[in-house]
């Protein structure tokens, strides 16, 4: 499954990838706690529990990968690309086709916060 949301705000991938970290990850995500980060590795507390997380930087911007997700959560953070070339481009999967709608709402959510979180920190 996939969920998108776009940011009406101009980064581009260099500003993203200097400004969204593993570090950072609650600055830019309100339902994302940091418990530790090493880099591009980190463990997080999310609504779902607590993940071991991985950041990789591609081109347009950032993936993030929960490691041990039972539905193989990823998200990318990017920006110069359709269908949002100006903005910034949230996009999140999980390796399944159905899932309960509780959860499909949970990761639509998240995806959400993080759109939320990016417009907020490039406003402040």
């Amino acid at each position: 499954m996939e969920f998108f949301a776009i940011a009406q705000i101009g980064l581009d991938e260099q500003a993203i990838q200097e400004q969204i970290t593993v570090a950072s990850m609650e600055d830019h995500c309100d339902t994302i706690a940091v418990l530790e980060a090493d880099g591009e590795m980190g463990e997080i507390d999310t609504v779902w529990g607590e993940f071991p997380v991985q950041r990789q930087k591609i081109r347009g911007g950032v993936r993030f990968v929960l490691l041990t997700c039972p539905n193989a959560l990823a998200w990318t953070v990017t920006s110069g690309f359709p269908p949002a070339p100006d903005g910034i481009v949230v996009h999140g999967t999980i390796n399944r086709t159905e899932q309960s709608d509780e959860f499909v709402s949970s990761v639509a959510e998240f995806i959400e916060a993080w759109r939320l979180g990016i417009e907020d920190a490039a406003s402040s």
